[in-house]
């Protein structure tokens, strides 16, 4: 994999891009790629900062998830996209912060700048495995990089985390439309991304004493704190016009995708009320009305454009008034982070409480998303037993709830679970018929880092580059 220095924004269809022109309206960053002699270190974190949106509104995960449908055109849906590259981010985001990182204009710059990396390293081995790590954005000397297993990488992501949080003083933050230099908001978001990423390799890691709970124990025990109120989420806000939330900008281009019936089945079946949110009657920002009506998951064109043209309200992604031009774009709540250490606690990992966990996170989801206080009802019949394997279900099932629409969240929480069943498509055109479990490598790696990407493969189960084969955690 060459590397390209330039300044860009992730722009490859599974990330997903904010816009070619800068943020002037995000602190006086208007910055032209194409003409800089000098690399201007808060507009590329400005940059990297917009391009969270892409990452947490994922189309193609959310299809494997489930979260989404397609209206008209199905062949994502299908599973037809088999092999997908993953040079884009490298070289647009991913080299934005290393520049970051290697121009050292503050202390604090690159600490924010090293959490960054690791939640696109993180979204970029969830979705294919092994990846480079340790040798990627390192130059022209290590132009073909080794990919690392993802056992490395995640435990190399995580001690990032945890030296970064660890590591502010009251050096400046230029460029940070996220958390406006706050550096408490920057230490709570790199623990709480700690417990996340230890609580997903709890199928290579279940016992207490193991890697994966030592590791939750100790960024629950970090004097950063956690993200533990919905004022705290790591969130984009973004500032209208041109720079417009992410789910706002994609109905602007395309329409034929929507929530999915697999969903609001699922909500319908827990009579959940965060519907009312998830699901809009049309894909304009000013329709605030409500649609039930998900699009049935995994048919041919014909069946899916009959289903739509008979049903005009079917459900779009979120009511219309919560993806308008300035809303949120959630990237770690703490509903999530509430939840993942119910799944701590349920595992044995933490002497925390259990219920007060998995209830409080229930609560914050409904809160985030205008819903109310969940019901005693409501809450009754998604009650939690004694800690064990009986509960796996029903948490997994509310994390995976409250993590829509990040179809990648989605996708890891069903991959690792198992919850919820899911129906692959009844159209699939991939070989198994199977739900993806990961992203093949594009063919370009063959010829620009072959051995390394060869030796890659050779770890996958089966020794094959396929959808199917299950990612490192996974298995």
């Amino acid at each position: 994999m060459k590397k390209k220095f330039i300044y860009t924004l992730s722009g490859i269809l599974i990330f997903g891009a904010v816009g070619c022109k800068k943020f002037d309206d995000f602190g006086g960053t208007n910055v032209d790629p194409t003409a800089i002699t000098e690399a201007n270190p808060g507009a590329l974190l400005t940059n990297s900062l917009a391009g969270l949106g892409g990452q947490a509104f994922s189309t193609i995960p959310g299809y494997y998830s489930q979260y989404f449908s397609q209206s008209q055109y199905p062949d994502a849906m299908n599973y037809s996209l088999q092999q997908l590259a993953f040079t884009g981010v490298y070289s647009g985001t991913l080299n934005n912060l290393q520049t970051i990182i290697n121009l050292k204009v503050s202390n604090n710059m690159t600490q924010v700048a090293t959490i960054l990396q690791q939640y696109y390293f993180w979204r970029v081995t969830d979705q294919w495995g092994d990846v480079p790590y340790s040798e990627a954005l390192k130059g022209i000397e290590f132009n073909t990089p080794k990919y690392d297993t993802q056992e490395e990488i995640y435990k190399g992501m995580i001690a990032a985390l945890t030296t970064a949080a660890n590591s502010f003083d009251g050096s400046a933050i230029t460029g940070d439309i996220v958390f406006k230099g706050d550096v408490a908001s920057w230490k709570r978001t790199a623990n709480s991304m700690r417990i996340l990423m230890a609580v997903q390799l709890s199928k290579r890691y279940p016992g207490a004493n193991d890697y994966a709970a030592t590791q939750v124990k100790a960024a629950l025990a970090d004097p950063g704190g956690v993200i533990t109120t919905n004022e705290q989420n790591f969130k984009v806000v973004y500032p209208g016009g041109p720079f417009r939330n992410t789910i706002r900008n994609g109905y602007d281009g395309r329409k034929d995708y929507g929530e999915s019936k697999t969903m609001t089945d699922l909500m319908a079946e827990l009579n959940d009320p965060r519907q009312n949110a998830f699901g809009g009657s049309s894909e304009q920002p000013g329709v605030n009305t409500t649609s039930n009506v998900g699009i049935p998951y995994g048919f041919d064109r014909t069946t899916t454009e009959n289903f739509t043209n008979n049903n005009v309200t079917w459900a779009r992604v979120l009511r219309g008034d919560l993806r308008q031009d300035t809303s949120p774009m959630y990237i770690i709540t703490a509903a999530q982070v509430y939840l993942a250490r119910a799944e701590a606690a349920n595992l044995g990992w933490t002497s925390e409480n259990l219920t007060t966990m998995y209830n409080t996170g229930i609560t914050l989801s409904f809160q985030q998303w205008g819903a109310g206080t969940p019901s005693a009802a409501y809450l009754a019949g998604v009650a939690l037993g004694p800690a064990g394997a009986g509960n796996n279900k029903n948490i997994a099932i509310q994390r995976y709830i409250a993590s829509y629409p990040d179809g990648i969240t989605g996708w890891n929480i069903w991959r690792k679970s198992g919850y919820p069943v899911l129906t692959p498509a009844a159209a699939a055109t991939n070989s198994s018929k199977q739900i993806p479990r990961r992203y093949a490598y594009a063919t370009s790696e063959q010829t620009s880092n072959k051995v390394n990407n060869d030796a890659a493969i050779a770890r996958l189960p089966g020794g094959r580059d396929t959808q199917d084969a299950r990612i490192w955690w996974d298995q």
